[in-house]
């Protein structure tokens, strides 16, 4: 009996060690000397949320700052130095745009030796950290341009973006004081006018911001109607992916602002 017992002990070992370890039980293998491949590889970091009035860069994977945003940050701070802009547009992809419209940027504004200060992606949390960081030192404009918010639209409430305008404002009135700010309305985006959730939520951000406007230091101008037509549809001929201006979208926001840059930096 007892070699019984053996015999079955030993078939019953013999059998679990050349048994193939499952998905789940199989380890990962040990890198090899000289594998490079994931080995300098971060882990994704998921970044928390950034409140749309508190100042912070924007992040990557890893949660260390965008290098994009960085450099074009650092391009900034060099034209802020250089202290000739006497008008500073701030804002998101659609102020930066204006990059690829030089005929019309230079004949509207070319004047004030307009400074860009438009970085794609953009929310209010971004330009706030900007300009907390240098971008209005060394620099005496007569006017700032705001445009900003859309690109908080689809995360935080209408409440939390005019917050975040808000804090805009008050930065730059409390680091320029002399300079008149033109505060415009956020841009309507989508085709349709209703539904549109998006675009309601942007009506609601601009009926708080609007109580900004004193006349003195803070202009606030809403110039979205001029994109839309008379039913309020936003066409391609001016917004050609229902967001982000043709020429023919930045040529009607030249014209609509020309007269009012012209009386702020008298």
């Amino acid at each position: 009996m007892k070699s019984t017992h053996l015999l079955t002990a030993l078939v019953t070992t013999v059998a679990l060690l050349t048994t193939p370890l499952t998905a789940q039980d199989k380890k990962p293998d040990a890198p090899k000397a000289g594998d490079k491949k994931g080995a300098d590889k971060k882990p994704a970091i998921k970044a928390a949320p950034q409140a749309p009035d508190v100042a912070a860069p924007k992040v990557d994977g890893t949660g260390q700052p965008q290098a994009g945003f960085v450099g074009m940050h650092n391009s900034f701070l060099k034209i802020a130095k250089e202290g000739k802009a006497q008008v500073v547009f701030l804002g998101d992809s659609i102020t930066q745009g204006w990059g690829g419209q030089k005929a019309i940027w230079e004949k509207a504004f070319g004047k004030y030796k307009p400074a860009n200060f438009g970085i794609g992606g953009d929310r209010t949390q971004h330009v706030l950290w900007r300009i907390q960081n240098g971008e209005l030192e060394g620099i005496k404009p007569k006017a700032v341009v705001i445009m900003i918010g859309t690109n908080n639209s689809g995360s935080d409430s209408a409440e939390g973006i005019a917050k975040g305008v808000t804090k805009i404002v008050e930065t730059v009135r409390a680091k320029q004081p002399d300079a008149k700010i033109l505060l415009l309305a956020v841009f309507p985006r989508g085709e349709k006018a209703s539904p549109n959730p998006g675009r309601d939520k942007l009506k609601a951000v601009n009926a708080i911001i609007a109580k900004l406007h004193d006349g003195k230091s803070v202009h606030y101008m809403d110039i979205g109607e001029k994109f839309l037509q008379a039913d309020g549809v936003l066409t391609k001929e001016i917004m050609p992916d229902f967001l982000h201006l043709s020429s023919k979208g930045y040529q009607i926001w030249a014209d609509a602002i020309t007269a009012k840059l012209d009386e702020l930096t008298q």
